[in-house]
């Protein structure tokens, strides 16, 4: 960590372990104290020393939204103020309103159309037929004009939705992130609520892929200003969050490189001319031994700090790239030189979950090598009460696994 020169800020809307991981890797490589904008006051971020917390209860609602963050800006007159998002939502007011931000910060997402064509999973889809990216079967229901459920494949199947934002606003009992549905009568029950709740684009239903967690496999690309894939960073999922609308979150990751998704994903987001940060979630099919993609996040994800915990620093492409204009390499850099395992639960649910013999072995090696990074658990933080935090994280954690 390098005292603070730079001219720039991190603006970073939310409140939770991706907003301080953000902060905390901006931090490591430049020593800037980031600005958090969240809707609620929490531990994680209200108390930190790397932090400055602006709370704004209605920040999610469009109306207040500018404004908002106009006021913010005109509080630092002299810095480039880079704008991150911690929320589909939040990127899509971003982008939606880029005319009236683009004056007062550094914008680094994607433009409302490709937005449109890649956040919306259906469509994204249709993009990998493309570009022959291989993704799970899939039947597409309209809450619109709903139809008869004659799926193509067979129970148990993945029901989600096709619009992350819009299902963001949408409230009925039993609502979870994804569902795994046992037969039609459990779907069409889901779907009945779901329509109710005000929902109204297109929910997924998919063929299920079988395997564990440890058959997930998570990829984030760094696109230029250019178009160009210039950063890829993959890795090895051990364990995903079980609570309901935390499923599939990656808890534990270990880096590694697969080439097989690496040039999958360069091919979509080259042919798309993406810019910015790209994150997918995939899954190996051990039935035909293809990595199946089944979407892609226009921000950085929940667990980017597995990025930087492998030793490539992930704010410094878009630092470098938005705020600096430098020229990168012809050829992507690829994360491959450090062992690493990104953590956000004790090792004792890690050894408890974690089935397969090798990649439990794998993890006890690099947990006792001194490898396992939990982001919360900084060095460089000299708030008392954040020092205290992350035990007490790990704690409820635990408790949450074992419920």
């Amino acid at each position: 960590m390098r005292k603070s020169n730079h001219d720039f800020l991190p603006i970073i809307l939310g409140g939770d372990i991706t907003t301080y991981s953000l902060a905390r890797s901006f931090h490591e490589e430049y020593g800037i104290k980031s600005v958090a904008v969240s809707m609620l006051k929490s531990v994680m971020c209200s108390r930190s020393s790397i932090i400055e917390n602006i709370v704004v209860p209605d920040m999610d609602a469009e109306e207040h939204f500018v404004r908002r963050l106009i006021e913010i800006a005109k509080r630092f007159p002299d810095k480039k103020l880079l704008l991150m998002a911690c929320g589909d939502w939040y990127v899509r007011m971003i982008v939606e309103n880029r005319a009236a931000l683009e004056p007062y910060y550094i914008i680094p997402y994607i433009k409302e159309d490709l937005l449109n064509r890649l956040v919306l999973k259906d469509s994204f889809y249709a993009i990998c037929d493309e570009v022959g990216v291989p993704y799970p079967k899939t039947f597409v229901f309209d809450c619109k004009d709903p139809q008869s459920l004659d799926l193509p494949f067979d129970y148990p199947v993945i029901a989600k939705p096709a619009s992350s934002a819009a299902y963001h606003y949408a409230r009925f009992e039993g609502k979870k992130k994804v569902f795994r549905m046992k037969n039609e009568e459990e779907l069409q029950a889901m779907l009945e609520k779901l329509i109710a709740s005000g929902y109204d684009y297109k929910f997924l239903i998919q063929d299920t892929i079988p395997g564990l967690d440890y058959n997930m496999r998570i990829l984030t690309c760094y696109c230029d200003r250019k178009g160009k894939v210039r950063f890829m960073s993959s890795g090895h999922v051990l364990l995903e969050d079980n609570a309901a609308m935390g499923v599939g979150n990656p808890v534990a990751i270990i880096n590694d490189v697969n080439r097989e998704i690496m040039e999958h994903a360069k091919r979509l987001l080259e042919h798309v001319g993406y810019t910015g940060f790209a994150n997918f979630d995939i899954k190996y099919d051990e039935r035909d031994g293809s990595f199946r993609f089944f979407e892609i996040n226009t921000r950085l994800g929940r667990s980017n700090f597995y990025i930087t915990a492998s030793g490539f620093n992930a704010v410094k492409w878009i630092v470098d790239d938005l705020i600096y204009e430098k020229d990168f390499d012809e050829e992507p850099v690829i994360a491959d030189n450090c062992e690493s395992l990104y953590t956000v639960v004790p090792k004792d649910v890690l050894m408890h979950y974690i089935k397969d013999p090798a990649l439990r072995e794998e993890t006890r090696r690099l947990w006792d090598k001194g490898c396992a990074h939990d982001p919360i658990d900084y060095k460089g933080e000299r708030n008392l009460i954040h020092r205290l935090y992350p035990p007490y994280f790990m704690w409820k954690q635990r408790k949450k696994f074992k419920a």
